[in-house]
């Protein structure tokens, strides 16, 4: 975190202090996460105000002062002046701070963590690692519940807190629902594993698709075109929209444009979906030490679909910071 920065963020949007109430938030001012009530403070300097029941760990693991966290008007002491808050701020919280509080909405901490520090990209690029290995540890049979388990299991195994986001296994026809929920039946071709790692509190986001029929290979090599040459583009300066534009320009010139249903990529950090969103209306434009997926697809209702995944580090160029190898047997 980098304390100026977010008090130059706070002089610009022409707030005094700065309420963070968002867990992703919290975590990225302090270091640490918080398992109860806490909330970070940002006047002149960031406190973190958290329970008696957190007080022991914050204070092993927070990187910025401690205060606890006793009742809300307690808080409300600590604010000065025009006090900027985060959009996701619950109504009823909202009602409570607004009593004696001037409220601007800002998105300073999320605008701050868009881009990532080197320790940042570490952290994403050991998610990614743990990631890779529990997959190419993983044995792809019996059901997709019991391979998501296994799966999971695995990214535990080798040092991930928890599942970055509920592991899509998703074969057969159900292959065409992007966002499928597990089910208890039993492999088939084609076979979609989307999944994630936290390594630090930071996430990686993977997909891969095993194919065997000719059909399938035949739309897996559009979908990897669609990905490589969005990747090619991918460099600071160009817009989210363009990276979009050239996958989804891809697969439209093979006849599956209306088969490509979301967006080609999206921010990856403490969060699986982070700015910026690699959409058509994607207006940010990427910047050095941005981490973002690109992940086109192509979804035949009632048959199959195809989705590749990979995470790129905007440099100079794109660095795909994911190894594993596209295709998997």
């Amino acid at each position: 975190m980098d304390l100026k920065k977010i008090l130059d963020s706070m002089d610009a949007a022409e707030v005094d202090s700065l309420l963070i109430l968002k867990p992703e938030n919290i975590t990225y001012m302090a270091g640490y996460r918080p398992s109860s009530a806490s909330v970070v403070i940002v006047t002149d300097e960031a406190t973190l105000y958290t329970t008696k029941m957190d007080m022991e760990d914050a204070s092993m693991n927070s990187k910025i002062p401690l205060g606890e966290f006793e009742s809300i008007d307690k808080i409300k002491d600590h604010l000065k002046g025009r006090v900027g808050i985060e959009k996701s701020m619950p109504v009823s919280l909202y009602k409570k701070f607004k009593d004696g509080c001037e409220l601007k909405i800002t998105e300073i901490v999320e605008s701050a963590r868009i881009i990532k520090s080197p320790d940042e990209i570490e952290n994403i690029g050991r998610a990614i690692d743990i990631a890779e290995k529990s997959l190419l540890d993983l044995e792809f049979q019996g059901t997709e519940s019991e391979v998501a388990a296994q799966l999971e299991y695995n990214m535990k195994s080798n040092g991930s807190t928890k599942p970055a986001f509920d592991t899509i296994v998703a074969s057969g026809e159900r292959s065409s629902l992007p966002h499928a929920t597990i089910s208890t039946s039993k492999l088939e071709s084609p076979l979609v594993i989307d999944w994630g790692a936290v390594y630090n509190n930071y996430c990686s986001d993977l997909t891969r698709t095993l194919v065997k029929g000719e059909k399938e290979m035949e739309i897996f090599n559009i979908v990897l075109e669609a990905q490589q040459e969005a990747i090619k583009v991918i460099k600071p300066g160009i817009k989210a929209s363009y990276v979009d534009k050239v996958a989804r320009r891809v697969i439209e010139e093979y006849g599956y444009g209306d088969n490509f249903i979301h967006s080609t990529g999206h921010g990856l950090g403490l969060e699986v979906h982070e700015n910026p969103t690699l959409s058509k209306k994607g207006e940010f434009k990427l910047e050095k030490g941005m981490v973002i997926t690109v992940e086109p697809g192509i979804y035949i209702k009632g048959q199959f679909g195809v989705r590749i995944e990979d995470d790129v580090l905007v440099g100079n160029r794109a660095q795909v910071l994911s190894s594993i190898k596209k295709s998997i047997n």
